[in-house]
């Protein structure tokens, strides 16, 4: 059976073969620990300081202000938990979105049961949240807003640069989620405003098990975990030293890389969204999220007269797409994003979500057109 076709690159990446190739030497030879001070040590401290200039410079920041993590959910764990826990002398109300990842929202509902306040903002139709509906929402005793940069299921963009404006003219600091988007748009943390971002390295063609958390020189974080000094004394724990070589290659890759992989991204989705309007019909697809301020790799598409489900159960061995609703013994649930968004069931329950990547050509977009076209099967749906 021939390998099946590739449309889930939100979800994780392959490894890329340069990022594959800088890591080998660290599996086999480059074995030392970085802290000690012997010359297998030193090696690996070496590496370690290169992958976290490489990562800095993709983000134009500093790279005292890296620290390296297990993955974009302890990075957001670290921003959240840590900030909170430092800083609630200051106040003990935190404000985020109805569309964040778990990773997020569920850290700020368990700090929720833990005696801090907490305020979701809803978002628009396009799954945007307005900086008045933040403005509206800052008391007195807010000390963290944590808004995603771009949404993992319909690739929305948030207005960061403007909410991250409005809490710094308030003093409160700003941590924003950019595991969907780092590396497949430019994102510049000055630019941005933001105090604090995560990066999870499986989205950025690195290895799984390894991340980022960039913190901004003054900001404090009270440590989740204890033992020795590593990271500068805020996170402890020998550091990963094979992945992270992998995640900074991975960076300098993205960066040397941006425009070229940007353009075949937007070049890819739209080729993959016009196909799919000459096979299916305009009247059958709407999509979901922001039709310009969005990922320019991710397509979310309401598909009417259908459920996601039972499409990919007829395609999953021949294409790798993900759905927007799950499927139940009594019932369909629908993805909070879309819940949020509130998209309308009809076309809710039929999302399928498409994210094309740097290996994507024309011809598997072809191949999965014709594929789940068939899937659909006859409708009287005009």
């Amino acid at each position: 059976m021939k390998k099946p076709i590739y449309l889930d690159y939100n979800a994780t990446t392959p490894i890329a073969k340069e990022v594959a190739d800088a890591m080998l030497p660290y599996l086999y030879d480059h074995f030392g620990n970085p802290s000690s001070s012997h010359r297998f040590g030193v090696q690996a401290k070496l590496a370690i300081d290169l992958a976290r200039r490489q990562v800095a410079d993709l983000l134009g920041a500093q790279s005292v202000e890296i620290i390296f993590t297990s993955g974009g959910t302890e990075a957001n764990n670290h921003a959240i938990r840590g900030y909170c826990y430092k800083n609630q002398a200051n106040g003990k109300h935190i404000i985020t979105s109805a569309i964040e990842h778990p990773a997020v929202l569920e850290v700020c509902r368990d700090l929720e049961r833990e005696g801090f306040d907490l305020t979701i903002l809803p978002v628009d139709e396009f799954g945007q949240v307005s900086p008045y509906d933040l403005e509206a929402a800052i008391r007195l005793d807010t000390i963290l807003i944590t808004i995603m940069h771009a949404n993992n299921e319909v690739g929305t963009l948030q207005p960061i640069k403007e909410l991250a404006l409005i809490a710094r003219q308030h003093g409160i600091a700003f941590h924003t989620d950019a595991a969907q988007s780092i590396g497949k748009i430019p994102i510049q943390v000055n630019d941005l405003g933001v105090d604090m971002l995560s990066i999870a390295g499986h989205k950025l063609y690195a290895p799984k098990g390894v991340g980022v958390l960039y913190v901004r020189n003054g900001i404090e974080l009270k440590n989740l975990m204890f033992g020795a000094g590593h990271e500068s004394g805020r996170r402890p724990g020998t550091e990963n030293l094979l992945e992270i070589v992998g995640l900074g290659k991975a960076c300098a890759i993205a960066k040397r890389d941006m425009q070229t992989n940007q353009l075949h991204l937007l070049e890819m989705r739209n080729f993959l969204f016009t196909e799919i309007k000459k096979s299916i019909g305009d009247k059958r697809i709407r999509i979901n999220g922001h039709p310009e301020q969005r990922l320019p790799n991710t397509l979310s598409l309401g598909i009417r007269g259908i459920e996601a489900h039972q499409i990919l159960n007829q395609i999953n061995d021949l294409i790798a797409i993900s759905a927007g609703s799950a499927c139940h013994a009594d019932s369909i649930t629908i993805s909070s994003v879309l819940q949020a968004m509130q998209v309308p069931i009809n076309w809710a329950q039929g999302t399928l979500r498409f994210s094309v990547g740097r290996e994507t050509t024309r011809e598997e977009i072809i191949l999965a057109v014709t594929i789940i076209s068939k899937a659909f099967g006859p409708t009287n749906i005009p």
